[in-house]
Order: structure tokens, then C-alpha cells, then sequence
């Protein structure tokens, strides 16, 4: 069972997007079950016990969207600082991946991460995926695309995500290596095979029946990975995180940050 975590805020919207997105997950046959979350932040004279979930619209039109595509789903509602409760509800139902609201910016195409959003990827070494609601992980057929570094673990945990959603046989990948600013004429052969990680990633959703492409080009990183997932039309971009030296806590590298500013389609940050 692929267990989902979706935190929703009172904006009906968003919780829709959200919600459409693990029912696309759920789309293709294997079981898939979610938790929708409404967290009560402080400062607020209600608290958890004093709100009924009934109460928020946004929460009820997500956990309504999911009964009706027969997902089976927990409806909650919880107090104190919002990504922390996000974080311990997360652990205790051992959820394989949290789907969180992106934000546009009013006449700009950029989403903009809310500061919410933004703590939780800071506090959880969980699948996050940002799903604005511009594109939908597509029925049939998924095509998701993998930038990767020369970091092996921090790709190996983008091909076990994949390898972990729902038919993984039904995902086509493209493992993508962009060489730095090499796109200048004269510029060295850029090949796959030379980036041991990229190699592994590609191995390892083989392994679990993904079909892949594997793909290497020079460029800017961040515009060559969208131009990249424009051009194939991909369903989600997955991006690795980073750990700082000695404590844990997630940071998000520039590059990840990018494109989850600037993709028009889900971007999932694997931790």
C-alpha cells in the first residue's frame, strides 16, 4: 500500500491540485491510500479539538475528491507550528511521500514556495512533491524525468522513489546528466557513461522494471533540465536533496531550488 500525506490549507484550490494528484498516482491500479491533513497554526484562538475537519471546505473538497476516485482516506486535524505537526504525522503514519500546494505569484508564471512549504522540505528526509496543479501525473504511461549530479547516494534515492511509486513497470524515466556550461562549440563529448551515478540511477530503475532513457548534455543546469522535461512533455521532474555536513536537516542546493520555482509541472525533492 503506497501511503500519502497531503496537508492542506484553507485555500480550496490548491487542496484540489493536490488531491488530483494521488488520485492520478492512484490511477493505475495499485493500492494507494491518503491521509488529509488541516493543521490548526498558532496563533489562532481555535485549536485542534475545537475545529471539525467538516468545517474547512479546502480539506473537505480534497478528502471528497479522494472518496469519490476510491481512495481510502483518514481525515485530520491537528494544532501547534504547521510543519512540525506536518512532520510528526508524517512519521507516525510512516508515509511514503507528503504532496503539498505550489503558489503563483499573481501575473507571474514562477510558483513561489510558501514559507511552510518551505520549512517542511528543510525538516524531512521524506519524498516531498510540489504539485501546483499545471500538469497531473498522466493515466497510462508516466514519463518523469531525473536530473542527477555525481552524488551516487543522493541519485540512488531518486531511482528508489521511483522505483517505489505505484507500477513502476508503467514509468518511463529519462536519467539526465548535464555537463556544466558545456555547450560551447568545441566542447568535450558528453557522455553518460562516464557519470558513475548517473549509470547506477539508470541500472537501478532497470532493475525495478522503469523503462529508461539515458541522456547527457552541456548546458546551464537548471534551464537545460526544463527544457529537457518540456521537451519530452514529462508528468514530474525528481531531484535529489542535500544533507549538510554533520547535522540533518535538508538543504535544497541552488539548482533544486530553480526548478522548484520555475517547472511548470510537479517537482518531487527525494531528501
Amino acid at each position: 500500500m503506497y501511503n500519502v500525506l497531503i496537508p492542506v490549507d484553507r485555500e480550496r484550490e490548491r487542496a484540489v491540485h493536490q488531491a488530483e494528484y494521488v488520485v492520478q498516482l492512484a490511477s493505475v491500479g495499485e493500492p494507494v491510500e491518503a491521509t488529509v491533513l488541516h493543521v490548526v497554526p498558532p496563533g489562532r484562538f481555535e485549536r485542534s479539538g475545537d475545529v471539525e475537519f467538516e468545517a474547512v471546505e479546502a480539506a473537505v473538497a480534497a478528502a471528497d475528491l479522494l472518496s469519490e476516485a476510491d481512495v481510502p482516506v483518514d481525515r485530520v486535524v491537528g494544532d501547534g507550528s504547521v510543519a512540525n505537526e506536518i512532520v510528526r504525522v508524517a512519521d507516525d503514519r510512516d508515509v511514503d511521500e507528503i504532496v503539498v500546494g505550489g503558489r503563483k505569484r499573481s501575473g507571474m508564471v514562477q510558483v513561489l514556495l510558501g514559507s511552510t512549504v518551505h520549512d517542511l522540505l528543510l525538516s524531512t528526509d521524506r519524498p516531498v512533491t510540489v504539485a501546483d496543479g499545471a500538469t497531473a501525473v498522466g493515466e497510462g504511461q508516466r514519463r518523469l524525468l531525473l536530473p542527477v549530479d555525481r552524488d551516487v547516494n543522493r541519485s540512488l534515492h531518486q531511482a528508489n522513489y521511483v522505483a517505489g511509486l505505484p507500477d513502476p513497470a508503467g514509468i518511463e524515466a529519462t536519467v539526465l546528466y548535464v555537463f556544466p556550461h558545456q555547450d560551447y562549440r568545441g566542447a568535450p563529448p558528453h557522455e553518460f557513461a562516464e557519470v558513475g551515478a548517473a549509470v547506477k540511477t539508470a541500472d537501478r530503475l532497470e532493475e525495478a522494471g522503469v523503462s529508461v532513457e539515458r541522456a547527457a548534455v552541456g548546458g546551464e543546469v537548471a534551464r537545460t533540465i526544463l527544457r529537457a522535461a518540456d521537451e519530452r512533455d514529462v508528468d514530474g521532474i525528481v531531484v535529489g536533496g542535500r544533507k549538510r555536513s554533520g547535522v540533518q536537516e535538508v538543504i535544497m542546493g541552488s539548482t533544486a531550488m530553480d526548478l522548484m520555482l520555475s517547472a511548470d509541472r510537479p517537482v518531487t525533492l527525494t531528501g
